[in-house]
């Protein structure tokens, strides 16, 4: 199979908070670009940015005529109707051979059936959901997790290069989104853990940017002490650039899995009940580095 490297053309369905950087990307690498997003202004704007890029109408449009398709959505279900099942369609452009790129954070049992459905029309797929946030989108150095065949993989290392630093095959289908989920479960324990400890600190006098400072040099380090603490929970700007109900969606998509397998495990089912009642208090769309808010509302609440 041919490898997909610059000029070839992709197919970019999802110009969001994540997928607007990582389109700039591959734009930037030297790819043709066909895009699609339900807001036209989304469209426009991308296009105005990178006049190579075509605006189209559809997926089944912006699918026309690429070798490859990328969806950067909020969920599987979207991402099947966008590629399969919806109007327009995009697996309605593409042709037999063409590979599809889930980039999107989706339930991996889900994704399984996706790529069944695909295959019995000749297309292959690979999740690929990514980690990093927003500013490593920007900068190209996102961590991909891959699920689906080696040889897609090695087909489309370039497109991927283009966006992420790291990038690791997980297993066959389903097996990046698998992964992805219980990676945002670690982060959001992680994340609750330091704000908490946080909130007791301050009440007991320590200063909240001194802690996490020694937090960092010490055994509790961790991924919110390092890229979260002092830059959006200690300052409370509060803007890292991933809701609250993204995060809950991700654990609940953990958790799913765990149920499908059959397996008990309470830690998580906790978490997904933490997060989805500070959801609910702090609203969908708040930051979720506002959880410290939430922690700050149920310490109250115990005093």
């Amino acid at each position: 199979m041919t490898t997909l490297a610059p000029p070839a053309t992709i197919a970019f369905i999802g110009l969001g908070m994540m997928g607007r950087p990582m389109a700039n990307r591959l734009a930037e690498a030297g790819f043709k670009l066909r895009v699609f997003d339900l807001s036209q202004k989304a469209v426009s704007d991308f296009v105005g940015a990178h006049p190579s890029a075509v605006a189209t109408a559809s997926a089944k449009a912006a699918a026309q005529g690429a070798a490859a398709l990328i969806t950067m959505l909020p969920d599987g279900k979207i991402v099947r109707q966008a590629v399969l099942e919806g109007r327009d369609a995009a697996v309605e452009g593409l042709e037999a051979g063409a590979l599809v790129m889930d980039m999107s954070s989706s339930n991996p049992v889900d994704t399984q059936k996706l790529a069944r459905d695909l295959a019995s029309r000749g297309v292959a797929l690979l999740d690929a959901p990514v980690s990093g946030g927003v500013k490593r989108a920007i900068d190209g150095s996102l961590s991909i997790m891959v699920g689906g065949a080696a040889a897609d993989l090695e087909r489309v290392q370039p497109v991927f290069g283009a966006m992420g630093k790291t990038i690791t095959l997980c297993g066959p289908a389903g097996a990046g989104h698998a992964l992805k989920a219980l990676n945002n479960y670690l982060s959001a324990a992680g994340l609750v853990a330091m704000c908490e400890a946080l909130v007791v600190g301050e009440a007991f006098g320590l200063d909240p940017g001194t802690m996490v400072d020694v937090f960092n040099s010490s055994t509790g380090k961790s991924n919110a002490t390092e890229v979260k603490g002092r830059q959006f929970v200690v300052s409370r700007t509060f803007a890292a650039g991933f809701t609250a109900g993204l995060m809950v969606k991700d654990l609940r998509t953990a958790s799913d899995v765990a149920s499908h397998l059959k397996l008990h495990v309470p830690n998580l089912k906790q978490a997904v009940a933490y997060w989805a009642d500070a959801n609910g208090r702090l609203g969908a769309s708040a930051d979720h580095t506002e959880i410290f808010r939430y922690a700050e509302m149920l310490a109250d609440e115990e005093t």
